[in-house]
């Protein structure tokens, strides 16, 4: 395990329900998420990004948070993957509760940042910006005044997470797809207990 990169870590969590040990509209907003994944890959082309959910602001602090989440390394991160446009999308075909839910979440960010900070969550210095998602993450048991937060980083992290190793450039940049990878057999789980 100690040969586990962050990268893999984040497309481990992914598939393994990043949304483990979280409230219900977390957990069908993420998963809402990944059914839609292969549909808006397919769906998203060279068109210009026009949000369908987010404005102007929100859309920035989508792409500042995810970018956070996935960073820019010797490969792609979350901006080049297009993420934010990727969760608009997911949050356009959420339920009106779900996606209401998200977009509470993010107010909630930006209002913690403007009392610790004294500005919107995107102005924040890098590592304030990090101790907060820190905090919001690393908290067993949150006060009733935090839980909006937690809930909302946990739903982001999956959004997140999916949005970037669905992508084109996560396949490309991570997984070394050129375009010509499949493959010729699924073996599925090889330990001796699930034979």
């Amino acid at each position: 395990m100690a040969d586990l990169s962050r990268r893999d870590a984040l497309r481990k969590l992914a598939v393994g329900g990043a949304a483990a040990a979280a409230p219900f509209w977390v957990e069908t907003l993420v998963t809402a998420a990944e059914q839609h994944a292969t549909q808006y890959h397919q769906a998203a082309g060279a068109a210009v990004f026009k949000p369908k959910v987010f404005n102007a602001a929100q859309n920035k602090t989508v792409t500042t948070l995810a970018e956070i989440v996935i960073p820019q390394t010797d490969t792609a991160g979350a901006t080049k993957a297009k993420v934010n446009e990727f969760i608009d999308a997911a949050l356009a075909d959420a339920t009106p509760d779900d996606r209401q839910k998200f977009l509470n979440g993010l107010a909630w960010i930006d209002a913690r940042s403007q009392t610790d900070n004294g500005v919107p969550f995107v102005d924040a210095p890098a590592e304030k910006q990090v101790a907060l998602l820190t905090a919001l993450s690393t908290t067993a048991s949150p006060s009733p005044a935090d839980q909006p937060g937690v809930e909302f980083f946990k739903a982001i992290k999956g959004m997140t997470v999916t949005g970037y190793y669905t992508s084109e450039v996560a396949a490309r940049e991570e997984l070394g797809d050129t375009g010509l990878m499949f493959f010729t057999e699924f073996k599925g789980c090889t330990h001796p207990e699930h034979q």
